[in-house]
């Protein structure tokens, strides 16, 4: 069902001194911004969070570098190239909505309450069961994730430049490790920034002269059609209940198993997100944290759409097995193709930066959630805060060498998007669900956290792994298995958590202050800062005018 994720050989790139001029600068500079951020570390607080003293801007770059990693650039581009224009799903109900609703409804809890870490959310709302469980499979969620980037990281680096595996997973997982060891949240944020920019520069120079290549999005849509028909190049043709289509979904599907149940479980509940928001310097901030993330969310998949698109009119039988090419070489290959040397340097070191910023943005929330919640509550208890600074540092060296060695099971999946969808349904929709009803309902017990946890995981699971796998019941493609896993998973915990609700214990009112949807705590009722009567700094404002903007977006790729 899966085939291997390797490059094709012959994707070798022509790069020569300038290239790796540029390349060799990027890492100076990154090395560098870790020094200097290393001044600023005196507390856990500042290695973990930064000391909540960053600005929103900066924050909310932070936020969508984090999320530009091997999910973005190869597996958005690969899903392009797989399912056409469906990939805008992706973006414009897969994101948006969830970012928003983080930032206008969840924050204020997160910030307010003053955790350091969304599975320390649970512990003050439900119990400590709750809690240890969430660490660990949110620890087990990073350490894959990690694994994902680096490994989407080597087998780039040995097609295009013809280093060994080893080598680009040794030098990529040494600076990864070089500046968030140095630095600790600042820098892995700072170098986010950096990051977001330079993919930026990668990918529109791949965009135009792909566009070119094809003539133009006419010549583009003209020919995906002639070889895929009408529905490869909209947004919803074909997704009527029945219907067949690319992305072997409908729309009901496409709606909760993506828009909500995955989208939500993503935005709202990874750390390696949210702990961008949590380090901003006051609740205003950390609110329109993912909310500035959200605009230019909405714009960046058309930077990882059209490449994916081109690459199945230039290679017509691209991931079928009458090619050498699989869906995740669509970028490799353009840059190959198109790039003169120069700009093909600044590509390579785009790509580079992007599963580097993956990789550190899980590594960083890695490190985080293992030292605060699992080691400093239930191992090694009432330490004084230095040791904590130096066990983090270690803690992160030793996450790194997980990475390494859970890079290779992303191997299996033909579509690293694949992958990640399947874990997102396996870890983050349980963990949502949970917050969901913790949050909105008062009467959800203390030990309910707990057997949401473990119903929605083990629904999710046994739908892929048994249901989907075995053929039980025929599920198109691996996306549409991932969507029905995550509808399994959410209605699974959701019904397990009412049910241990009805027969145990609620948390008593006054503990609820604070975590509850309608109850406030001293850190939610904080004042707005002079001068943050501007209407960019009205998050109701900012969020609003995201979701109308993608909203419209949809409208030139529905008919």
């Amino acid at each position: 069902m899966h085939t291997p994720t390797y490059l094709a050989a012959e994707l070798r790139l022509p790069t020569n001194w300038l290239d790796y001029t540029i390349l060799g600068i990027y890492f100076v500079v990154v090395l560098g911004i870790g020094f200097a951020a290393r001044r600023s570390v005196k507390t856990s607080l500042d290695f973990f969070l930064s000391g909540r003293s960053l600005p929103a801007w900066v924050t909310g770059l932070a936020f969508i570098a984090a999320n530009l990693g091997a999910t973005e650039i190869l597996g958005m581009a690969a899903n392009s190239a797989q399912y056409g224009v469906y990939t805008t799903h992706w973006y414009w109900i897969g994101a948006i909505p969830a970012m928003v609703f983080l930032g206008l409804v969840m924050m204020p809890f997160y910030y307010g309450s003053k955790v350091r870490s969304v599975p320390e959310f649970l512990l003050m709302r439900f119990d400590k069961a709750a809690h240890l469980l969430s660490s660990i499979l949110f620890a087990a969620a990073a350490i894959l994730i990690a694994g994902v980037n680096l490994y989407a990281l080597a087998i780039v680096v040995e097609a295009l430049l013809g280093w060994p595996q080893w080598v680009a997973i040794v030098v990529a997982g040494a600076f990864v490790l070089g500046y968030i060891t140095l630095g600790g949240l600042s820098s892995a944020i700072y170098n986010e920034v950096l990051q977001f920019f330079v993919i930026l520069a990668a990918l529109i120079p791949i965009t135009v002269l792909g566009l070119k290549s094809v003539g133009g999005w006419d010549g583009l849509t003209d020919s995906l059609t002639k070889a895929h028909g009408d529905n490869f190049v909209t947004a919803w043709g074909g997704t009527g209940i029945g219907s067949d289509n690319p992305l072997g979904a409908n729309w009901l599907t496409i709606v909760l198993g993506l828009g909500f149940v995955l989208s939500f479980g993503y935005w709202t509940t990874n750390f390696a997100e949210v702990q961008r928001a949590l380090s901003a310097k006051n609740l205003s901030a950390a609110q329109r944290t993912p909310l500035i993330a959200a605009f230019p969310k909405i714009f960046i998949v058309f930077l990882v759409m059209i490449p994916g698109l081109v690459a199945a009119v230039l290679v017509p039988k691209i991931g079928t097995s009458g090619s050498d090419l699989q869906y995740n070489d669509a970028i490799p290959f353009l840059m190959q193709q198109l790039l003169p040397n120069g700009v093909l340097g600044i590509a390579v070191t785009g790509l580079l930066a992007a599963f580097m910023a993956g990789m550190a943005a899980n590594v960083s929330s890695f490190n985080t959630v293992f030292t605060s919640d699992i080691w400093a509550k239930y191992v090694v208890t009432d330490r004084e805060d230095s040791y904590y600074v130096r066990f983090g540092r270690l803690i992160t060296a030793i996450g790194v060498v997980a990475s390494i060695g859970t890079a290779f099971l992303a191997s299996s999946f033909s579509n690293i998007m694949a992958y990640l969808q399947t874990l997102f349904s396996f870890f983050n929709v349980p963990m949502f669900v949970v917050f969901i009803i913790g949050m909105f309902w008062k009467r959800a017990s203390m030990k309910s956290g707990f057997w949401g946890l473990v119903a929605g995981t083990t629904a999710a699971m046994v739908n892929y792994f048994v249901i989907y796998e075995q053929g039980i019941i025929d599920i198109p493609s691996d996306q549409g298995a991932n969507f029905v896993s995550a509808i399994a998973g959410f209605v699974a915990g959701a019904v397990v958590m009412v049910v241990v609700s009805l027969f145990t214990a609620p948390k008593p009112k006054a503990e609820l202050q604070g975590l509850v949807y309608g109850t406030r705590s001293p850190g939610m009722a904080e004042p707005p800062a002079e001068g943050d009567d501007a209407w960019y700094r009205k998050p109701a404002l900012l969020g609003w005018g995201a979701v109308i903007l993608a909203a419209a977006c949809y409208i030139p790729f529905s008919f």
